[in-house]
């Protein structure tokens, strides 16, 4: 496993944990306040993080400079999307609702550019593959 495969996948694994104990306060407490932002932590977060490791680990990528950019795009965009969306919805901290919005479609904008370097990732595949 190389250090993209295993990034991804780390980030991955605290996506999951983060996704699994806002679910545990929504079911203690019986608010669902942070539904969507648990549901995206952990389809874009746990799920797609883990998925792309994956796919590193299968398949070898010959442009070795798009892989690194679709890493950093999907941990960051993933990171973005979801804490701006928590601060968007929930308003934690007192900033303007302009700035959270900001930070909520950067993060997303981010994640966006992931999945088109993801797909031409797919252009870049390695023909002799195992």
């Amino acid at each position: 496993m190389n250090g993209r495969n295993l990034l991804l996948i780390r980030f991955s694994a605290v996506f999951s944990v983060i996704g699994a104990v806002l679910g545990a306060h929504m079911a203690g407490s019986g608010s669902y306040a942070f539904r969507p932002i648990h549901a995206h932590i952990l389809v874009v977060g746990w799920l797609t993080l883990f998925a792309w490791g994956v796919y590193y680990e299968v398949f070898t990528i010959t442009s070795k400079k798009i892989a690194m950019w679709h890493t950093w795009t999907a941990i960051s965009g993933s990171t973005g999307l979801t804490a701006g969306m928590w601060v968007y919805y929930l308003k934690p901290f007192n900033v303007s609702e302009g700035v959270s919005l900001i930070f909520y479609i950067g993060g997303g904008f981010t994640l966006l550019v992931s999945f088109v370097l993801f797909f031409m990732t797919t252009f870049f595949i390695d023909s002799k593959q195992k």
